[in-house]
């Protein structure tokens, strides 16, 4: 799934594009992520079946849809954290098929939760070191190696201070993460996602439960990640929020795809007004699901 206008696509690709919305399920150039024939089952509800998808390299991807429409059980899936009852999906060419999420957080597709995982009686920098890809002190041996992994953990917090006075956390370092607002938290979430380098965010409702006044240095944030050549894949209900950033967008609805293209053409389609936008602005408090959807 991409963005034709994304930096980098040719010239050529713009104009194929710019005439109008292409079929769901039709091949794109260079995606990061692609999936078939997605399918998860909860008893006798699908949760998800989703026939194709892709994401392309260096976007900000959009999915939406209405509370229960499987977005975030589709996250889990792709990520490891759950099990598909049939399909296939690869990120960056490696199959991703039964891969447990640690590896494909290794593989550098990394994801964010709705409700956030920080551990609460850990520090900021605990926090952060814990996410730092290949440590020595994991691995036996290496525990024995004590100056490699001391000069190791240097880097690490070298490296996990550049990322927290990036999200403007610095001065929480050794500051419990239990202590931290809503809004502060999602921040550790996104700066802890980003100590392994990965080439792939995912994030799972980035905006629900922060404060406004945190929304907008949210907002810079991920779109800093595109414009650094990173890809981002982003559930959420704001469609504000989501009209404003996205450069494509891909609608669920009952598990499925039925709608994927730009803003201007998502906001048009007559399918995706009658099954989410047209009750989305019906309901000005539909805002974050309490609980997980599709399960």
């Amino acid at each position: 799934m991409s963005s034709e206008a994304t930096r980098g696509t040719p010239p050529a690709s713009e104009d194929r594009m710019a005439g109008a919305e292409p079929a769901v399920g039709s091949a794109k150039a260079d995606a990061i992520l692609r999936a078939d024939g997605i399918r998860r089952n909860f008893g006798g509800l699908t949760a998800v079946d989703v026939g194709h998808l892709e994401v392309q390299r260096g976007t900000i991807t959009a999915l939406i849809g209405p509370n229960g429409a499987g977005k975030s059980t589709l996250f889990n899936v792709l990520t490891g954290f759950d099990r598909a009852d049939a399909g296939e999906w690869s990120f960056q060419g490696r199959s991703l098929n039964g891969t447990a999420g640690h590896k494909v957080a290794r593989r550098g597709m990394v994801r964010t939760f709705q409700l956030t995982k920080a551990l609460t009686r850990l520090t900021v920098m605990e926090n952060m070191l814990l996410a730092a890809p290949g440590q020595l002190g994991e691995r036996f041996l290496g525990t024995f190696a004590y100056w490699r992994w001391r000069r190791q953990e240097a880097a690490n917090r070298e490296r996990a201070m550049e990322l927290l006075a990036r999200f403007k956390l610095d001065a929480k370092r050794d500051d419990i993460a239990g202590s931290l607002s809503g809004g502060q938290r999602k921040l550790l979430e996104m700066a802890r996602a980003l100590m392994v380098d990965p080439a792939m965010v995912m994030l799972d409702e980035p905006m629900a439960g922060v404060n406004p006044a945190l929304v907008q240095s949210l907002l810079e944030h991920i779109t800093s990640l595109r414009d650094e050549g990173t890809t981002v894949l982003f559930v959420e209900h704001d469609m504000d929020v989501i009209m404003g950033i996205s450069d494509w967008i891909v609608v669920l609805a009952q598990g499925r795809v039925i709608a994927e293209g730009r803003p201007a053409d998502i906001r048009s389609n007559e399918q995706v007004v009658d099954a989410y936008l047209g009750a989305h602005h019906d309901e000005p408090d539909s805002g974050a699901p309490s609980g997980k959807e599709g399960q």
